[in-house]
Parts: structure tokens; sequence; C-alpha cells
């Protein structure tokens, strides 16, 4: 498989996705994510690769201030359960590590759910590899995955 940051690279044009990659010193938290690259910690989306019950996938986007609210999710997905795959199953469903997952150019394209709080906003997020961060306006980023635009998340903790 190609390199991560090469395959995202791709995609991302091969959709006609404006992306900025930079560089930053690994972080050991979300909240230092963000004060690396000099943005409120809400302003980082996470991507969580979800498992159904049939073995198929989804990615949910939720800004890094928020959490994944499930009953909200299964709600709009239209399933009664969903779960976090184990870090080899997470790996195998996108090509990409925890921590640096992100839709665009993963494994397989699975469907995209992104919170609605994201929407207008220019946001940060894993790049296919440690130690980058990707920078994209969200609503482009929903666009080019044809994104389902939902309340899916809660405050977190």
């Amino acid at each position: 498989m190609p390199d991560p940051l090469d395959r995202v690279k791709d995609a991302a044009a091969a959709r006609g996705l404006d992306i900025e990659i930079r560089e930053r010193p690994v972080a050991n938290s979300l909240a230092e994510a963000a004060e690396i690259l000099g943005i409120a910690p809400a302003g980082i989306v996470k991507t969580l690769v979800v498992k159904r019950s049939d073995d198929t996938y989804l990615f949910a986007l939720v800004p890094g201030d928020r959490a994944i609210s499930w009953p909200k999710l299964r709600a709009v997905v239209g399933v009664n359960k969903l779960q976090l795959p184990d870090p080899q199953r997470a790996l195998e469903a996108t090509g990409y590590e925890r921590g640096t997952i992100v839709p665009i150019g993963s494994a397989h394209d699975w469907p995209v759910y992104a919170d609605e709080q994201m929407v207008g906003q220019r946001v940060a997020m894993g790049a296919g590899a440690h130690g980058y961060s990707l920078f994209v306006d969200a609503d482009d980023l929903i666009a080019a995955y044809g994104a389902t635009v939902a309340d899916i998340s809660q405050p977190a903790g």
C-alpha cells in the first residue's frame, strides 16, 4: 500500500478537495495537538471508524471537544448496534493506524457521518500518519464524500 500521506494527497486531489498537510510534533492528547496547532480543541475533528453488526464500517466525524453520542448515531444510521473496532480491525478497515484515521484515502469508501457542529468550519484532522495534521474546509469534505450531516455528538466528559 502506498505511503499514507501520499494516499491522502492523491485521494483529495481525485475528489477536488483542497487540503493542507502540516507536520507537527507527535502529541499525547487531542488538547496537546490543538495547542501545538494553535487552535481550539473544537477545531480538531476526530475521525472514528465504527463497526456495524454486519461487519461493515462507517466514519463518524466529531469535534474534538465533544464525544460521539451512540444513541444519536444509531438513530441516524438506523441500526441497533454499533461499536468501535479493536486497533487491528480499524487498520484493516481503513488502512490507517488509530490516531491517524481519516476518510480521505481510506482503504475502503465507508459512509461518512459528520456532526452538524463542524459545518462551516475549517478543521484539522488526522492525515493518515503520526506527526501530521490535515486542514480542510468541513463543508468541502462533507460535499466530497456525500456525508450525512446530523447531530451525532454530545459534550465530552
